[in-house]
């Protein structure tokens, strides 16, 4: 008969992407919560930094009643500057922010704690790590504050859980200030690994001979190195994201994960299939077309194959050269017969919408001239430095009348503001025929699962961590008629990669209706597939796991 796992009674987890959306661990955490609201109503305490003390936070709304008599306590007695409020998320779980500022004047007594008791190395300390590290200790401290004053028992079963290096130092001081809390630790990529692949170092093909701390010392890593090594060696529960990540953490960290978290979503941004699906899709596509038309000077329309690729602006490691490079061969295979029209929508440093394009969108009449540049809809502070324009400028793309693939860049966040679309990610994903994310560093890739999501194919890689669990669902490597395309990539097959993007973005090209809609299908199956309902199981094992340990070590 298996056993009865472990279920914590309460959940406290801290991000620094709690009420602030910085990237894919927003997505994880506030997709999940409803997941767990549902089951464990109020008994999940999400902690983030507090940004917006003088100024609203649209992800957060405050509230002077929920916890008030602790709010105060913790105020008074543990000198914490918190705010109580509501995540503006579906299920609106319990948030609390937390000022980490006024903890900057202890800022040598808490490294040397961490020192003393973890031997965390903090000497060389840079960047983000000394913001990341007050806001993890605080929220560690705000841990303590909440068991103390409401008395939690020992025998309560509570879970710390934090996210990525920069809530480390919370969970060690949680463990050894309560040691009744059971801590999980999860990394969603591990800090050397990123710098290694973004140093343009080779990581797969060698990862089973780097040393973390030779590469942390090599690459100025040595702090964001240590506390993440530390902390996943002392929790009671190590976790991270995909298989791929945890071979990198068993080599780089030297812990295997003692789970593989997997980040599931939930689809409830997802139109109703139907008719409200379906003028979507219309909207956004003809907002597509409106903006690449103004832009060039074309007449293109909706039979026009619409590609994308979206991320952050992580050039090789979200594989940004490999889509461009690809699209350049597609353009010159004399097989295409369709117009392409391709979208690069990654945020660089705009400066704003281009003035005669926003012109040219407000007329509504077109005159058949192309805008100077047609390449690039937002204008850029280092236009001249920037590595996509760079790269269509050394392959000779210009977007010019007799080119079958154009290729446009879309230099911002589609918040619904732009200037140019004026409408959301979301809005605008959903007109796609056929998206491409060609990672080489993605521990997980949210982008092709919402891409599906919005029963749209994508082409991805083995070296995500969602690649590899398409190619899992069909237990060998997933094609385009799958619904995804797992690509093959290592550190040095780049021709290969792109020859193959080129050869099925041609194949998709000339499918008919019927056989597109099939793998519209198929895209939409696999999306399911990924929803929390089906991916919260591991986090229960994970639950189980670090109260078991927990119990032993406060037992010994």
């Amino acid at each position: 008969m298996p056993k009865k796992l472990l279920s914590p009674d309460l959940i406290f987890e801290s991000s620094w992407e709690v009420c602030n959306k910085v990237g894919g661990i927003y997505t994880v955490l506030s997709t999940r919560a409803k997941t767990l609201q549902d089951v464990m109503a109020d008994k999940v305490i999400f902690i983030g930094p507090d940004f917006w003390i003088d100024k609203k936070n649209p992800l957060f709304k405050e509230s002077k009643q929920l916890l008030s008599k602790w709010r105060k306590y913790a105020k008074e007695i543990d000198g914490l500057d918190i705010r109580v409020g509501r995540w503006l998320i579906p299920g609106e779980p319990i948030a609390v922010l937390v000022d980490f500022n006024p903890f900057f004047k202890q800022k040598d007594d808490i490294y040397a704690w961490a020192w003393n008791n973890y031997r965390v190395d903090s000497l060389h300390a840079y960047g983000d790590y000394d913001e990341a590290s007050m806001f993890s200790y605080a929220a560690g401290k705000v841990v303590e504050s909440y068991y103390k004053f409401y008395d939690v028992k020992p025998s309560d079963k509570v879970v710390y859980q934090a996210h990525e290096w920069m809530t480390g130092l919370g969970a060690l001081y949680v463990q050894k200030a309560v040691p009744s809390i059971a801590t999980i630790f999860t990394t969603h990529a591990t800090s050397i690994g990123r710098s290694i692949a973004g140093n343009g170092k080779p990581l797969y093909d060698y990862l089973f001979a780097y040393n973390g701390d030779q590469m942390a010392l090599e690459l100025n890593m040595q702090s964001k190195h240590s506390i993440e090594k530390q902390t996943a060696a002392n929790v009671d529960c190590f976790t991270t994201v995909s298989d791929i990540t945890a071979r990198e953490c068993e080599e780089l960290l030297d812990r295997p994960a003692d789970v593989v978290l997997m980040n599931g979503f939930e689809n409830d941004f997802v139109p109703k299939v139907g008719t409200p699906f379906d003028e979507a899709r219309k909207a956004a596509r003809k907002k597509m077309l409106a903006v690449a038309n103004a832009l060039m000077g074309t007449n293109l329309g909706d039979d026009t194959l619409i590609v994308s690729t979206g991320g952050r602006y992580e050039y090789k490691n979200k594989g940004i050269d490999l889509f461009v490079d690809s699209l350049n061969r597609l353009r010159h295979d004399s097989r295409l017969e369709r117009e392409v029209l391709a979208f690069v929508m990654v945020p660089a440093w705009m400066k704003e919408a281009r003035a005669d394009l926003k012109a040219k969108l407000a007329s509504k009449k077109s005159d058949g001239s192309a805008c100077e540049n047609p390449r690039i809809t937002h204008e850029l502070h280092n236009q001249n430095e920037d590595s996509v324009l760079g790269q269509m400028n050394w392959l000779d793309m210009h977007n010019r009348p007799e080119d079958k693939v154009k290729v446009i860049f879309v230099p911002c966040y589609l918040d619904g503001n732009d200037g140019i679309f004026n409408m959301h990610y979301y809005d605008i994903l959903i007109g796609n025929d056929i998206c491409v994310y060609p990672s080489y560093y993605e521990p997980w890739g949210y982008t092709p699962t919402e891409s599906v999501a919005f029963h749209v194919p994508c082409i991805t890689t083995d070296l995500a961590g969602f690649g590899l669990w398409a190619n899992s669902l069909k237990k060998g490597e997933s094609e385009i008629s799958d619904g995804v395309k797992t690509v093959h990539r290592s550190d040095f097959n780049f021709e290969e990669v792109a020859n193959s993007i080129c050869a099925t973005l041609l194949e998709f090209s000339k499918l008919d209706d019927k056989a597109v809609a099939g793998i519209r299908k198929k895209a939409a199956a696999i999306a399911e597939k990924a929803l929390w309902k089906h991916f919260i199981k591991y986090y229960y094992k994970a639950y189980d796991i670090a109260l078991t340990n927990a119990g032993k070590r406060v037992a010994k």
